[in-house]
Order: structure tokens, then C-alpha cells, then sequence
């Protein structure tokens, strides 16, 4: 048995096998931060185009 070009990662010895870690899944808690910066950033990109047409508009 050759070891060279298997390029399925390493060769499991012993007679035990090793569960891997579970792997979150992606989204949730992430998902719901990036759409609450979203909003925020764009609230206060608003906020401030209003803030200034008023002030460019008032003076």
C-alpha cells in the first residue's frame, strides 16, 4: 500500500474511531447581528442626509 498521492488526509490508525466536533451551522446569532448593523448604519446614514439637507436648506 503506497502512502504517496492518497490526498484523503491523514491514514486513521488504532481501533477507536474519533468523532468529529461539531460544526455550527452558519447563520443564526451572526445572520441577526450583520441585519441589525445594516440597519443601524443605514438609519444613520438617513438621519445624518436629512440632518444636513436641513441645515444646507434652513441657513
Amino acid at each position: 500500500m503506497s502512502l504517496i498521492g492518497s490526498g484523503r488526509g491523514p491514514i486513521p490508525r488504532g481501533a477507536t474511531r474519533r468523532r468529529q466536533p461539531p460544526r455550527r451551522r452558519p447563520g443564526g446569532f451572526d445572520r441577526w447581528l450583520d441585519r441589525a448593523v445594516d440597519i443601524a448604519v443605514i438609519t444613520a446614514l438617513l438621519v445624518g442626509g436629512v440632518a444636513l439637507a436641513l441645515h444646507l436648506w434652513l441657513s
